[in-house]
């Protein structure tokens, strides 16, 4: 069974504190792997400062109130 389903946005989370770092804003790959290797890609290649984020991050789903609240 597939942790991320078609029409749901993900971002990265922090491990530390379980707010969103940042949202993914492309599809969902065909698996669950291939969809967090894409996001910590992507993630990587916005900031120097990304390859350090990423190692206290995780690939979650991110609900609509989460949206709402970052503006």
């Amino acid at each position: 069974m597939r942790k991320f389903k078609y029409g749901q946005k993900i971002g990265l989370r922090s491990k530390e504190t379980g707010k969103i770092i940042a949202i993914y804003p492309h599809s969902l790959r065909e698996t669950d792997e291939e969809t967090e290797k894409a996001v910590r890609d992507w993630y990587y290649q916005t900031s120097c400062e990304a390859e350090d984020e990423l190692l206290t991050s995780y690939v979650d789903v991110v609900t609509e109130d989460e949206i709402k609240s970052r503006g």
